[in-house]
């Protein structure tokens, strides 16, 4: 349950770092309610995986999986640029999550 409890949470993170593009500096109170919501239930959630969970494992899945999401997102949504470095430099992210979840 605790990776699940991860993975949820750093959907969460992915949801407050693009919210915050939306609140406009905290001035848009609706962005900025649901931003800091999302931000609230990201560190709820990684709390309660961290009960048994390493504590480096979980923080850098947690990052890696808000990372990866707000980079695919900010291309999708915002038009960022998708050049095969930047992705690749996602994949190995990925990567990097995979590995800790099969040694943990």
């Amino acid at each position: 349950m605790a990776w699940l409890y991860l993975f949820v949470a750093g959907l969460f993170e992915v949801g407050w770092a693009i919210g915050l593009k939306y609140t406009q500096g905290f001035t848009r109170l609706v962005p900025s309610v649901l931003t800091l919501a999302s931000m609230v239930v990201s560190l709820g959630l990684l709390g309660l995986a961290l009960k048994s969970l390493p504590l480096g494992t979980a923080y850098a899945i947690w990052t890696g999986v808000g990372t990866i999401g707000t980079a695919v997102l900010g291309i999708v949504l915002l038009g960022e640029p998708a050049g095969a470095l930047r992705l690749a430099c996602i994949g190995l992210i990925v990567t990097g999550i995979v590995g800790l979840k099969l040694v943990s």
